[in-house]
């Protein structure tokens, strides 16, 4: 069945340049858990029954196994589905309120600690392609940023989203998800907890047009101070 060839899919191309891709295609194609009284087993484990709980208890729902578990090992009668179903309704609206906390107090921690490194060069890997840019994890602290579209290098590109790839119109060069990168820190918004990255050329591309740019200012500024302190000396005359 699919759950078992997805399995095989991953155990074949474990250790070659496709894994990454294929299990972040994997886990994103996957629904998010949630808690409920109806018994759908597990996909990916390809269990027709499942449940869990762990040992320390960390969660609510572990609690409720332990005791349902305690219950009927005693003989006891059928617990009430109903409360049971709002127990699970309730302990999955807070954890997906909890795991929202936590991933915007983490993108605030990477969007603090890169803003003590702008202009820094990092490798990192193609987390996500989307038609608006590339998001791009840092290989050394797994922080993440993004390149927006119009900053990649040296043409324009073109989404393929059932291909997770962007594709350059001229070049034809490909971005996929799951390559490696280097990047640089371009800014970091800590209002909006985002990072903008450059890919790594095209900073030091841009840091000698600003180089040139700045030179250019300089010498028309250096023109017009000679001119006017010509003119001066014409009109003492």
């Amino acid at each position: 069945d699919l759950p078992h060839a997805i399995n095989r899919l991953l155990r074949e191309v474990r250790g070659t340049e496709e894994e990454g891709l294929l299990t972040q295609v994997v886990v994103r194609s996957m629904a998010k858990a949630v808690y409920t009284t109806e018994n759908i087993g597990h996909y990916g484990l390809s269990f027709p029954y499942y449940t869990h709980f762990t040992s320390p208890i960390r969660r609510y729902p572990d609690l409720m196994v332990h005791r349902a578990l305690a219950h009927y090992l005693d003989g006891g009668a059928p617990l009430d589905r109903e409360r049971m179903d709002l127990l699970c309704k309730h302990s999955s609206n807070m954890e997906k309120m909890a795991s929202d906390a936590e991933r915007a107090s983490i993108r605030y921690k990477q969007a603090e600690f890169l803003l003590e490194r702008l202009g820094e060069s990092f490798a990192g890997t193609i987390s996500g392609i989307t038609a608006w840019g590339v998001y791009v994890q840092l290989n050394e602290n797994h922080c993440e940023g993004m390149i927006p579209l119009r900053d990649m290098p040296g043409d324009h590109y073109r989404f393929e989203e059932e291909k997770y790839q962007l594709v350059g119109q001229r070049s034809g060069r490909v971005f996929r998800l799951g390559d490696e990168l280097e990047v640089t820190v371009r800014s970091v918004d800590m209002e909006r907890r985002t990072v903008d990255l450059l890919p790594k050329e095209d900073a030091a591309q841009a840091r000698e047009r600003k180089a040139r740019t700045a030179s250019s200012r300089r010498q028309e500024a250096s023109k017009r101070e000679h001119k006017r302190r010509t003119q001066g000396k014409r009109k003492k005359r």
